[in-house]
């Protein structure tokens, strides 16, 4: 039973989850940081208030404190936007550019029959003998 449970945490999936949580939680901080730190300062500068909290409003002895639903909102925009333009946008670019394909070799083409590669100039498919016209 020992040597199952070993077997368990030491398989890949497990391990990688545990990578990914701690990973997440050290980016997770990076980008409160980010948006603590440098965005909610600029929104400050430039709407004059850096934070919202204090504003309320009562109806029959209720206080609404929708200051700190500001606060969220702000918070909750700036790390989505953090997100999206500092990870999501350079990884897509950066796996697109993985992903392109390696230029056709105009040396080669496709038999019409067996779809094997032949020569540009050839005449016969050197795989399943069919005739083929010769490239223009």
């Amino acid at each position: 039973m020992l040597k199952d449970f070993k077997q368990f945490l030491l398989r890949g999936s497990v391990v990688d989850l545990a990578v990914g949580i701690v990973i997440g939680a050290a980016f997770g901080a990076v980008v409160t940081a980010l948006v603590t730190d440098l965005i909610t300062p600029i929104i400050a500068a430039i709407i004059g208030k850096p934070n919202f909290s204090a504003l309320t409003f009562t109806v029959h002895n209720s206080r609404f404190l929708y200051g700190a639903l500001i606060n969220e909102v702000i918070a909750f925009v700036s790390i989505a936007a953090a997100v999206f333009f500092f990870v999501v946008k350079p990884v897509n670019a950066l796996t697109q550019r993985a992903r392109r394909e390696p230029p056709v070799d105009p040396t080669t083409k496709k038999c019409p029959e067996c779809l094997s590669e032949i020569p540009s100039d050839a005449r016969r498919c050197a795989f399943c003998t069919s005739e083929v016209r010769p490239a223009a």
